[in-house]
């Protein structure tokens, strides 16, 4: 049974005002942070990186999603972290949990599906990245760049592709819409292409069926997803534990919303990590 510290949530809108938490809850100590070395295990990913372009190239699959671990050391208190977090990002749900031994905070920049208590189920694929800085017209410059580049675009499309065609068994025949393609979306620092594809789930069906036909996210995986599966377990050598799984709220009437586990802190006993990964195609570059 999981001991619920922070129940999964929409994120707040633009400027909110300072939750309840926020005045129980102190910022962590800036005398002691955790820290993360972004140079552990470059070299390694990097390697793995290439070896999917690779792959990719080669004709086994069109996408791979490739991640790593990265050690964070130093006291980290995740409570004032989870506070801290809300005031600095734009998640689409966020996200403090015990469960099985682990603990995380996270910060999700999308959904994996949505279903309401009508039937209607929505995806929101997030596909191509750019930075989002303090400077709005080198903002405007990347956002611009993003919505262009082909490589991007190409990444984009075949993640929204393939969850059109995931969602078409469990939706009613011809219920599956793109009811928006390749918008920008600002998740806190970075930017990205989103889409949002909906259908009414089939007679009979539950969100659970839904679910099953949409987990794990395109967009933490690849493309066709069982080649991607495969090739991501001899690239990164370790499960994944909850990373690019999913965060659940479920309700009496059906509804469900499970958020896509990423931008996530993970504590398993005395050990602290990151895990952060790229969607990978054959334009990439490592």
């Amino acid at each position: 049974v999981a001991r619920i510290l922070g129940a999964a949530e929409p994120a707040p809108a633009p400027a909110p005002a300072p939750e309840p938490a926020a005045a129980l809850v102190p910022e962590p100590a800036p005398d002691r942070p955790g820290i993360a070395d972004p140079e552990d295990g470059r070299a390694r990913y990097l390697a793995a990186v290439a070896s999917g372009v690779a792959a990719i190239q080669a004709g086994e699959l069109q996408k791979v999603v490739v991640s790593r671990r990265v050690p964070v050391t130093g006291e980290v208190d995740l409570p004032a972290t989870f506070v801290r977090g809300r005031r600095a990002n734009t998640p689409a749900r966020s996200y403090l949990l015990g469960l099985g031994g682990i603990e995380a905070v996270g910060f999700s920049p999308e959904i994996v599906v949505a279903v309401d208590a009508s039937g209607t189920v929505r995806t929101q694929p997030l596909a191509g990245t750019r930075a989002l800085v303090a400077d709005p017209v080198e903002s405007r410059r990347l956002r611009e760049e993003l919505l262009s580049d082909a490589k991007e675009i190409h990444e984009h499309a075949i993640s929204v592709k393939l969850a059109v065609e995931e969602m078409a068994p469990v939706c009613r025949a011809g219920s599956v819409r793109v009811e928006e393609f390749m918008v920008v979306e600002e998740r806190g620092t970075v930017q990205h292409l989103g889409s949002r594809v909906a259908g009414e789930l089939a007679e009979g069906l539950t969100c659970w069926d839904a679910l099953a036909a949409l987990f794990p996210a395109v967009t933490a995986s690849g493309v066709p997803k069982r080649a991607a599966f495969d090739l991501i377990r001899r690239l990164e050598g370790h499960d994944r534990g909850l990373y690019a799984g999913a965060v659940l709220r479920i309700d009496a009437d059906g509804a469900l919303d499970a958020a896509l586990v990423l931008r996530t802190l993970f504590r398993r006993g005395e050990a602290t990590w990151l895990q952060v990964g790229a969607g990978v195609v054959g334009a990439s570059s490592p």
